[in-house]
């Protein structure tokens, strides 16, 4: 009858040595050998010269693959030109971590895997890495990671190389954010280059007076306005309604100043949609109800999947926008990685 107690003692000696440890199952992390493909993508199946959407015209975009079991998942993307190179940084909502650099022959180079190096969380479930949106300072590297489940917004420091994500600094539950579904918090975060910061709940829908007198839901996304670094100011609250059916699932800056939201839709049996909006400048503000334009539409017969991610860099005189998809690490998705030129 000995089984039982050695059961208990391999049960605590885990506890201890894994502060956090819950009995389930550990997060895939991606190995040390990094190892990814990419093949080349029509942005229509049927018709190869097609390239306008809207007011963006299509570049190219890729489907990236690997062997690794743990690749995919990919929730957010910063991308940031140094020379002639397009760096790309993919973060999952798992906390793994894709950096390569690609040119115009669409090939990956000096691709590399890592994990974050901190979260809300310390246990080894999903939750304690459910990193769904990433923002950059351009000028230092330094990089806020908005994590569902905690409601909660994590800094990380750049590495001595410029590398992003490479040490992490701290982390905040914002009040306002607390009360946000644990599935449908911070996916949409930007740090503007004034150094205020954007957050947008995915589902939190703000409350609103009833025509009975009640107390309902709106249509709208809970947002929140911060003066400035999450970890110490304090953030004011405002509304974005996206197009009907849609909700919002990565923010970025324009260089005039404009926010470029990518909202995403879903439909029975298995089918993703996305628009793309934007909301004017100086349109958010503390109480604000803010609607975006709609600027392109991304649905079938074209490529489509559950894209989540949208970053935007300047390459000379155009401002080229790239959205990344998470394949939900599943057979029917996949992870798929697009360049596009905002006309006009």
């Amino acid at each position: 009858m000995r089984r039982f107690p050695t059961l208990l003692f391999v049960l605590a000696s885990v506890h201890l040595l894994v502060p956090g440890w819950s009995g389930t199952s550990r997060l895939p992390l991606l190995g040390a050998a990094a190892d990814m493909t990419a093949t080349r993508v029509r942005i229509d199946p049927a018709d190869p010269s097609r390239r306008r959407l809207g007011r963006l015209t299509y570049l190219g975009g890729v489907v990236l693959r690997s062997r690794d079991s743990a690749f995919g998942g990919y929730s957010s993307i910063a991308v940031r030109r140094r020379a002639s190179r397009t760096q790309v940084t993919l973060l999952s909502d798992g906390g793994n971590i894709v950096r390569f650099h690609i040119g115009d022959d669409w090939r990956p180079a000096g691709i590399g895997f890592a994990a974050l190096p901190g979260g809300p969380g310390q246990g080894w479930s999903k939750r304690d890495r459910d990193s769904e949106s990433l923002t950059i300072d351009a000028a230092t590297g330094t990089a806020w990671v908005g994590f569902e489940y905690w409601n909660a917004v994590g800094r990380y420091a750049a590495g001595a190389d410029g590398t992003l994500l490479a040490r992490f600094e701290g982390l905040v539950r914002p009040r306002a954010m607390r009360e946000w579904p644990d599935n449908g918090g911070p996916e949409s975060m930007v740090r503007l280059r004034d150094g205020r910061f954007v957050v947008l709940s995915e589902t939190a829908r703000p409350r609103v007076r009833t025509s009975a007198g009640g107390v309902g839901r709106g249509t709208g996304r809970r947002g929140l306005l911060f003066a400035g670094d999450p970890l110490t100011a304090r953030g004011v609250g405002f509304t974005y309604v996206p197009p009907v059916g849609f909700s919002p699932v990565d923010v970025a800056e324009l260089p005039d100043g404009r926010l470029i939201v990518l909202n995403r839709a879903f439909a029975a049996p298995f089918a993703f949609s996305n628009t793309v909006t934007v909301i004017e400048s100086g349109a958010i503000r503390a109480g604000a109800v803010v609607r975006g334009r709609e600027i392109a539409r991304l649905a079938a017969p074209l490529v489509h999947d559950n894209f989540e991610g949208i970053a935007v860099v300047r390459e000379g005189d155009d401002t080229v926008v790239w959205i990344v998809s998470d394949d939900n690490e599943t057979a029917l998705e996949r992870t798929l990685l697009l360049k596009f030129r905002l006309e006009g």
